[in-house]
C-alpha cells in the first residue's frame, strides 16, 4: 500500500497501542480502533448485493469504524445527513445506490421511514482475519452529499487520497502526543478531513463529541486535554457567545484548524482561549484552497495559489484588482469573480453517477468553484459569497431550486427566486423574492413552510422580499446576483424571521444588522 491512502495511514497504527479514540467515557487504543475498523470491514466484505450501505449517525464511533472499514476493503458507505428531511434523505439514497440504512439510536425512525432496510449502526460489526491488499489512492471510500448550481443534490466522491492527503499535511503539524477535539459532523467531509484524517497520519488521539455545545466545548478541552481542535463556520462564534471567564485560557488548546470564521472571531477566540486560528479557506470539492497570510489585512482569505485565478463568469477573462476607498470596495461589477482553479480539478474526484454535474464544474480543464471573490491591488483575496444557486447555512450546503419549488406552491405566489445573502457571522442566510397576486399573510405563510415535509429547517427562508416584479434577462430569466447584491436593503416590503416569528424590517433592523456584521469584522462583504 502506498502512504497516500487512509489505508495505508490505518494499518501503520495497527500495532500502535497508545491511546487513538476518545469518546464519552471510553477510549481505544489505535491498536484496537483499527481491529473495529477491520470488523467493519469485514462486514461490509461479506455484503455481496451490489448496493451501498447508507449511514445516519452522529459523531459515534460506530461511524469511524465503517469509514475505516470502508477504506480497509474498498467497500464504500454514504454518509446521510440527519439534518435534511426525510424526502430529501430517500432522494439522496436513491440517487447513491443505498440498498440498505444504518442508523444510529437517535435516528431510528428517520432511517425506518425512507423505505429501505434498516438496522442499527452496532450491527456492523463481524470480527475475524481481512486479508491484506493493496489500497488504490482513487479507489472510492465514501459519498458525501453537497449542493450545486442546478439545484439537484449532488454526491461528492471521496476516495482514499482525498482523505490521505490533508490528513498527512495537517497531521504535520501534530505529534502523537497531541490530542485532536472533532465535534464538527462527520457525515461533512470537513471533519473527516481536517480531524480524522491528520490523527491518524499523526497518531494523536481523536476526542469525538456527539454534536458540537458551545458550552461543552471548554470542559471538554480540559478532560481530554485537547490541543487541536477543527471549526467550520460559526463554531468559534458560538464558543464566544457563552459566559467569559478568567479563566478561560487556561486550557491545553494550542491550535484551532477550519474554515469561514470571522475575522473578529478568529482573533477574539485566539485571545480569549489562547491558541493559535488558522482560517483556511477551500471549496467543498477540495479543488480550490487558500492558506491564509498573517499579515494580510483584515478579512483577506490570503493570496491567490499559483494555478487559481478571479475570472469573469460569463466571459472568462480575468478579473481586475478591486478598488478600494475607506473599507468599501468601488468596481464590485467588474472585480468580483469566481474562483477558478485554471490547473485542473485537483483532488476533485467526481460526483457520483453524475456526468453532467461534473460537466459543470470542470469545463475546458479548469474547475470553477461556484465561489465568488475579488483582490486588491496587492493581491490580497477576499471572499465575496457563492454562486446565487448555492447556499451554505450553519455550515450546511443547501441549494436555491428545492426551497424555490416549495415556495411557488404557496398561494397566490406568480414567481419566487431563492439566492444566499451574507451572514453576519459566517456563511450565508436564505432570503427570498416573491411577486404575489395579492397580499401577504405572514402567519399563513410561516404555516405552509412548517408542513412542508421537503425542507430542511435550515432551508426557511430569514427574508422575503415583497415585490411587484424581479429583474430579468431579455430571455425572462431572473437575475439573481441583482437580488443577491441588494438584500434587505431595497424599496421593497422586506420580511424577516425571528424567534417571535416573522415580522417587517424596519430601518432599525437594518441598522441593527449592518452593526452586527462590523462586529465580525464581514461588513465588506454589505459592499459586494
Amino acid at each position: 500500500m502506498t502512504a497516500n491512502t487512509l489505508a495505508a495511514l490505518l494499518t501503520a497504527r495497527a500495532e500502535d497501542g497508545r491511546p487513538g479514540l476518545l469518546f464519552e467515557d471510553t477510549t481505544w487504543t489505535w491498536r484496537e480502533h483499527v481491529a473495529a475498523c477491520r470488523a467493519a470491514g469485514s462486514w461490509l466484505a461479506r455484503r455481496d448485493t451490489g448496493s451501498h450501505v447508507g449511514v445516519l449517525s452522529d459523531n459515534v464511533p460506530g461511524l469511524l469504524f465503517l469509514v475505516g472499514g470502508a477504506a480497509l476493503t474498498g467497500r464504500p458507505v454514504v454518509a446521510l445527513n440527519p439534518t435534511r428531511s426525510a424526502a430529501e434523505l430517500g432522494r439522496d439514497a436513491r440517487a447513491t445506490d443505498v440498498g440498505l440504512v444504518l442508523f444510529d439510536a437517535p435516528y431510528e425512525e428517520l432511517a425506518r421511514s425512507l423505505g429501505l432496510p434498516a438496522r442499527p449502526l452496532s450491527d456492523a460489526t463481524a470480527p475475524g482475519p481481512l486479508p491484506e491488499r493493496a489500497a488504490d489512492p482513487g479507489e472510492l471510500v465514501l459519498l458525501i452529499f453537497t449542493s450545486g448550481t442546478s439545484g439537484r443534490p449532488r454526491a461528492v466522491r471521496v476516495t482514499q487520497r482525498k482523505l490521505a492527503v490533508p490528513g498527512t499535511s495537517l497531521g504535520a503539524l501534530l505529534t502523537p502526543d497531541d490530542v485532536v477535539y472533532c465535534s464538527m459532523p462527520l457525515f461533512h467531509s470537513g471533519a473527516l478531513m481536517a480531524a480524522y484524517a491528520p490523527a491518524v497520519a499523526s497518531g494523536a488521539a481523536l476526542a469525538l463529541r456527539r454534536r458540537f455545545s458551545a458550552s461543552g466545548l471548554l470542559p471538554d478541552l480540559r478532560r481530554y486535554g485537547c490541543t487541536y481542535l477543527h471549526y467550520v463556520g460559526k463554531a468559534l462564534s458560538y464558543a464566544l457567545a457563552t459566559p467569559e471567564r478568567p479563566d478561560d485560557a487556561d486550557n491545553p488548546l494550542r491550535l484551532a484548524f477550519g474554515n469561514e470564521g470571522s475575522a473578529v472571531a478568529i482573533r477574539r477566540f485566539g485571545e480569549r482561549y489562547g491558541c493559535h486560528v488558522i482560517d483556511a479557506f477551500g471549496s467543498t470539492e477540495t479543488a480550490v484552497s487558500i492558506s491564509p497570510d498573517p499579515a494580510g489585512p483584515p478579512g483577506s482569505l490570503g493570496r491567490l495559489p499559483e494555478g487559481v485565478a478571479i475570472l469573469d463568469p460569463y466571459t472568462g477573462e480575468p478579473c481586475p484588482p478591486g478598488r478600494v476607498a475607506d473599507g468599501r470596495l468601488l468596481n464590485p461589477d467588474e472585480a468580483v469573480g469566481e474562483l477558478v482553479n485554471t490547473t485542473g480539478p485537483g483532488l476533485f474526484e467526481g460526483y457520483y453517477n453524475d456526468p453532467e454535474a461534473d460537466a459543470e464544474r470542470v469545463r475546458d480543464g479548469a474547475f470553477w468553484s461556484g465561489d465568488l471573490a475579488w483582490q486588491d491591488a496587492a493581491g490580497h483575496v477576499f471572499f465575496a459569497g457563492r454562486g446565487t444557486e448555492r447556499l451554505r447555512v450553519d455550515g450546511e450546503n443547501l441549494s436555491a431550486a428545492p426551497v424555490e419549488a416549495a415556495l411557488r406552491e404557496f398561494p397566490g405566489v406568480v414567481e419566487a427566486a431563492v439566492y444566499p445573502v451574507p451572514d453576519a457571522a459566517a456563511g450565508d442566510q436564505v432570503m427570498a423574492a416573491l411577486v404575489l397576486a395579492g397580499g401577504f399573510d405572514p402567519e399563513a405563510f410561516t404555516a405552509f413552510l412548517a408542513a412542508r415535509s421537503d425542507l430542511g429547517a435550515k432551508s426557511l427562508p430569514r427574508y422575503v422580499r415583497l415585490a411587484d416584479r424581479l429583474p430579468q434577462t431579455p430571455s425572462h430569466k431572473v437575475v439573481k446576483r441583482v437580488l443577491a447584491r441588494e438584500g434587505w436593503r431595497t424599496g421593497d416590503p422586506v420580511w424577516w424571521r425571528t424567534p417571535s416569528g416573522l415580522r417587517p424590517l424596519t430601518g432599525a433592523d437594518v441598522k441593527a444588522i449592518e452593526e452586527e456584521f462590523v462586529r465580525h469584522g464581514r461588513q465588506h462583504l454589505l459592499e459586494t
